[in-house]
């Protein structure tokens, strides 16, 4: 199946993608191509830009380098940062073939609860529109402290919808289970060409709930990168439930 039809025309649910977050960077080629090698369906690729949550981590860069070792694979890339505009023609140039980026740096801030109207910040709609002119399909997140509500008028335009089920900037937390009534509600509004996704936490101790909730893409960190390579195979069929 090709990159651009995976997450429209998914040939088995659920994808599983691991995220690199967690990898060995210093052998990220070779992490990459043997979690894939194992059964994983993409790769995903957190960004963050240390505002919008007390972390940096990778960038355009890096995602190009995974282009060219990787030419076949689904590069999903997660971009946690203040202003997702800025990065969306790097990220596209560099071979992403999915963007998300997240409805909390539009919302009034000064509320404090993202109970909000939506402020003057980027136009959700025009940033989904740009992100898929550029080729890439584009995804909408929401971190577990905001309303659910605030997302539904801009489901129909996303190709994907992430719930994070941590609050965002490092790897290894623990799963907030409370979330999963988001799920719930979001997979009630979604087509069969959509798909949702879950990250944090994710472990296959969990992951039925996760998919019983009605997420399609479970992302997993350190769950399967903290595990030996030989056990690796075995986690991403425990996760995807086979």
């Amino acid at each position: 199946m090709s990159r651009d039809t995976l997450l429209t025309k998914p040939g088995r649910l659920p994808l599983i993608a691991p995220s690199i977050l967690s990898a060995d960077f210093a052998r990220m080629g070779a992490e990459c191509a043997h979690v894939l090698g194992a059964g994983a369906d993409l790769l995903h690729i957190d960004v963050m830009d240390g505002h919008f949550v007390p972390n940096v981590t990778m960038g355009p860069d890096l995602v190009r380098c995974l282009r060219r070792a990787l030419p076949e694979a689904f590069l999903d890339v997660h971009i946690m940062v203040t202003d997702p505009e800025q990065y969306i023609d790097p990220f596209a140039d560099a071979g992403a073939d999915s963007l998300t980026f997240h409805i909390e740096p539009v919302l009034d801030r000064h509320a404090g609860t993202g109970r909000a109207p939506l402020s003057e910040g980027y136009d959700v709609r025009a940033v989904a529109e740009r992100i898929r002119a550029r080729g890439m399909a584009p995804g909408l997140a929401i971190n577990p402290p905001i309303p659910v509500e605030t997302i539904f008028e801009f489901i129909e335009v996303m190709d994907l919808v992430l719930v994070m089920s941590v609050n965002p900037g490092f790897s290894g937390q623990a799963f907030i289970e409370d979330v999963l009534s988001k799920t719930r509600t979001i997979s009630e509004r979604l087509r069969p060409d959509q798909r949702l996704q879950m990250d944090g936490g994710i472990k296959p101790e969990n992951a039925a709930m996760v998919r019983d909730a009605g997420c399609d893409v479970l992302v997993a960190a350190s769950a399967i990168f903290g595990r030996p390579e030989e056990e690796r195979a075995g986690v991403i069929e425990a996760l995807r439930g086979a």
